[in-house]
């Protein structure tokens, strides 16, 4: 990409032409929305949990926050991965690194007892992350 020379009548003194060409960016960048456009839903945390309906509105979260998910069966999970109740503190720690500001939001299953989910809520609090919330799906429209 060299700059176009343009020659003045006099003397043969040459001048650079200042033109940038937007093309090649306008291109990329449409290339990146689209990607980013197919990728985005596939970005979810994929343990299925069959949440409680609510009427309350939607959390809008700054970052990614971290998710405990608790299936039907009793199971705990961090993100996708299954953990022992007595590692989720330890490995919550590791992964935040000591910022107890990052936000956890704890899914818990329609049929899990809602003692089991306030339980590790409270374990979670007391460990010293601050913000703590539980996640529930809108109700259908009827």
């Amino acid at each position: 990409m060299g700059a176009s020379v343009k020659r003045s009548g006099r003397g043969g003194r040459h001048r650079p032409m200042g033109e940038i060409n937007v093309t090649p960016f306008v291109d990329v960048m449409l290339v990146l929305l689209i990607v980013f456009m197919v990728t985005a839903p596939l970005l979810t945390v994929g343990v299925e949990v069959d949440l409680p309906k609510t009427r309350a509105g939607s959390i809008n979260a700054d970052a990614a926050p971290l998710v405990v998910s608790i299936k039907a069966d009793g199971e705990l999970y961090l993100q996708e991965t299954m953990i022992e109740s007595d590692k989720l503190i330890p490995r919550l720690k590791a992964i935040s690194e000591a910022n107890p500001a990052v936000r956890i939001f704890v899914r818990g299953d329609t049929s899990v007892m809602y003692g089991d989910v306030l339980g590790v809520m409270g374990r979670i609090q007391s460990a010293g992350f601050e913000k703590v919330a539980l996640v529930a799906q809108l109700p259908e429209q009827e």
